[in-house]
């Protein structure tokens, strides 16, 4: 009787946890609070820039453009969600932009805005344009909660009984893990959840979008993705594809959503 009671609870609270993301109409499971996930993303972000060799704006222009882009990424999505009447969507972001230096090909975003580039990823997107495109794919996957969903699915009904509060207590090594790799950071400490296609397509989409907005022009994205596919075939392909799972027909896919981008596209000075 009491396990059919928890069995019920917990589907319950699964339902009521399934939210409509505010910008696709997609329904997503997210059993875990915004709030709480941004202040573990503070922490964590913390954590992992006073362990990584942090490149500073002062003394590299690589910084400065990882910050430069950010902010104008950040204005773009702001800009649109304002203009949704969505911008309680975005309460509690305190952006950050951060090079790292790491060989690796890869960028990510915390809850929170919190993102970091590793210098691994620049000679593959090569310039500005093609950076924001990165970013506004991993900004993407920030603001949809995508994190969420992939933490949501792998916790499940613990997530439901326990609470992130109390997962962290008891197991914090494994909840800081799952976190880390639910935000594509998780490398170092080998937990890497895939992103779902769905999650892929999204981050792709509306990526372009925060670009063009942003003054980037977003056909940089095709030969971006050209160079990382062409990276991909020989024997160590970058991180950015192995935690962004590449299909066949990404390009194409980019390709369609290339008209509606290029409506929010004003060049800068223009």
């Amino acid at each position: 009787m009491i396990k059919n009671f928890i069995f019920i609870f917990a589907i319950a609270a699964t339902v009521v946890a399934c939210t409509q993301n505010a910008i696709t109409g997609r329904s997503q499971l997210t059993l875990l609070p915004e709030s709480q996930l941004q202040s573990m993303a503070t922490t964590q972000y913390q954590e992992f820039l006073s362990s990584n060799k942090v490149v500073t704006n002062a003394t590299n222009r690589d910084a400065e453009m990882v910050s430069r882009v950010g902010d104008r990424i950040r204005r773009a999505v702001e800009s649109y969600y304002a203009s949704k009447g969505l911008s309680k969507e975005l309460e509690g972001y305190r952006w950050e932009y951060h090079l790292v230096e790491n060989k690796e090909a890869n960028a990510w975003c915390m809850p929170g805005g919190k993102i970091v580039v590793y210098t691994g990823l620049l000679p593959y997107t090569q310039n500005e344009a093609a950076l924001a495109v990165v970013l506004g794919h991993e900004v993407t996957h920030a603001i949809f909660h995508h994190g969420n969903e992939r933490m949501s699915q792998a916790l499940g009904a613990e997530a439901v009984n326990l609470g992130l509060q109390v997962a962290l207590a008891n197991k914090p090594a494994e909840t800081r893990n799952l976190f880390l790799g639910a935000y594509g950071a998780g490398a170092q400490v080998g937990v890497l959840l895939p992103f779902s296609r769905k999650h892929e397509y999204e981050a792709d989409h509306y990526g372009l979008i925060w670009a063009a907005m942003a003054g980037y022009n977003p056909q940089e994205a095709i030969p971006l993705w050209e160079r990382m596919q062409q990276a991909a075939n020989g024997n160590r392909p970058p991180e950015f594809l192995s935690t962004h799972p590449s299909e066949g027909n990404r390009i194409a896919q980019l390709k369609k959503w290339m008209p509606e981008a290029l409506k929010y596209y004003k060049p800068m000075g223009g």
